[in-house]
């Protein structure tokens, strides 16, 4: 069993967390709100540190999931940073979904201080991190991820490496990229058939089982049609991804016509006060 550190509690950090505690592992965390690491102490016993610093001191593995791309960096470097507490040797795994530069940029922070770094971004939702089945995606050196891919199995269906360092991020830009264009079809096939006169879940029932099969259509199509857009990820956070997505095709010559269509019709769903609603709410703007 290995020390480690856990830094970072929200809908997905906090069940993840839980389940290296509960495979053995010595685990001590730290989230920004003092009070959502006493409560994680309470359910999973380990122990609660006051800064990320003091959360990584010790620790064989510090693995994160935050909010962006700043935030990462105030949890990372500094006096008070995890870096600063981390032993040569140790291995930082960064579950954020952020970009490939700041991934690049800190890497090479990292490996200057004897650090390892891995970029695991995650995908699977809340329901994913609770149930443990995420799908991660990787990127680093070889020998880090193979010392971390045993740690990260607490919490995967499927782990694999990409590449390089970035690799793991630019795959959960194709993740997003994937995703959008989805939820926006569902979207409108959805509304489309409640405008026809058709029964949406009798229809589902059916298409499902063909080419047009998904598990957007799986688990959000009788959300949908019930107007209930509390069941996953935020509009605010997937706009968040839609950006780097968008600015990291700016870069490399991409084009993502879709994406930044959806990306605006996710801009609607804010104005329209949706910015907590999962991304289902798509429809929201048909109907």
């Amino acid at each position: 069993m290995a020390k480690l550190a856990f830094l970072g509690l929200g809908v997905m950090g906090f069940p993840m967390a839980g389940h290296l505690a509960a495979k053995g592992h010595e685990v001590v965390v730290y989230n920004r709100s003092a009070a959502k690491a006493e409560l994680w102490v309470q359910k999973h016993g380990g122990a609660a540190a006051a800064t990320p610093r003091e959360a990584a001191m010790g620790a064989d593995v510090v693995l994160a999931c935050v909010g962006n791309d700043d935030d990462l960096r105030a949890i990372c470097l500094g006096a008070d940073g995890a870096f600063a507490g981390m032993a040569k040797g140790a291995i930082f795994v960064d579950h954020t979904t952020v970009s490939a530069t700041v991934t690049r940029e800190l890497e090479a922070i990292a490996v200057q201080a004897g650090l390892g770094f891995v970029d695991a971004p995650v995908s699977g939702g809340q329901a994913g991190a609770e149930n443990g089945v995420l799908s991660i995606m990787c990127g680093g050196a070889l020998a880090s991820y193979a010392a971390v891919e045993p740690i990260m199995a607490a919490y995967a269906r499927i782990c694999r490496r990409l590449g390089d360092s970035g690799a793991g991020q630019l795959a959960k830009m194709m993740n997003q990229i994937c995703i959008a264009g989805l939820v926006q079809g569902l979207a409108e096939a959805m509304a489309f058939g409640q405008k026809a006169g058709l029964d949406g879940e009798a229809v589902v029932e059916v298409i499902s089982q063909g080419a047009a099969g998904s598990w957007q259509m799986a688990n959000r199509h009788k959300t949908m049609l019930a107007d209930q857009f509390d069941f996953g990820f935020a509009v605010d956070w997937m706009r968040k991804d839609l950006k780097i997505c968008l600015e990291t095709a700016d870069v490399i010559g991409a084009q993502l016509p879709v994406t930044a269509l959806v990306d605006q019709f996710y801009k609607d769903v804010q104005l329209m006060g949706g910015n907590r609603n999962d991304t289902s709410s798509l429809i929201r703007r048909l109907k």
